[in-house]
């Protein structure tokens, strides 16, 4: 059985100063560490995905349109990787272990094929990454414990709006989901 690291929405909407909705500076002081961890997985052999929110304006059904301003607009800047990831995934996108996922919901598992992907792989263990902490890297961590999945998480590379958000999703992810923390 294998891993697979999984980077969750450190796009320009979540991570640049401007962006729709930012964690900013917490956000970008991991972009370093978040491009590292990802090189590091890949170049063990890990398979990396990237999982990244895709809305569109007009669909004022969806849930999160009342709850945040439009962000990870269908063709905007806003969806662009971030700092040295893009640079990761620009370079990768064409290798086979490295997969993007769109995905409209917080959990990179609901509505997306990643399990069928995780499972036609053999992984039996995720690795995450990414912003926000709280909502969803939390939220991926519950579907991947409730699939099965062994999950450990970078604390290092993954970051929120506050930091009481922020190490509130670390604690419940390591006492309640059993994930190995990784610092």
């Amino acid at each position: 059985m294998g891993k697979a690291l999984i980077s969750i929405d450190y796009t320009c909407d979540f991570v640049a100063t401007d962006g729709k909705l930012t964690a900013g500076l917490a956000a970008q002081a991991i972009s370093e560490q978040i491009a590292q961890v990802t090189q590091e997985a890949y170049a063990q052999g890990d398979y990396v995905f990237f999982t990244i929110d895709l809305h569109d304006e007009t669909d004022t059904f969806h849930p999160e349109s009342k709850l945040f301003p439009p962000h990870n607009l269908k063709g905007s800047k806003g969806r662009s990787l971030f700092g040295p990831l893009a640079d990761f995934y620009e370079s990768k996108r064409l290798d086979n272990r490295v997969l993007w996922i769109d995905k409209r919901h917080y959990s990179a598992f609901s509505g997306t094929d990643l399990d069928i992907r995780l499972r036609e792989r053999r992984i039996d263990t995720v690795v995450l990454t990414g912003v926000l902490s709280d909502i969803c890297v939390l939220h991926t961590a519950i579907d991947a414990y409730n699939l099965g999945y062994q999950i450990e998480v970078v604390s290092t590379a993954i970051a929120s709006i506050t930091e009481e958000a922020h190490h509130f999703a670390i604690n419940h992810m390591k006492n309640v989901l059993g994930a190995t923390i990784i610092d």
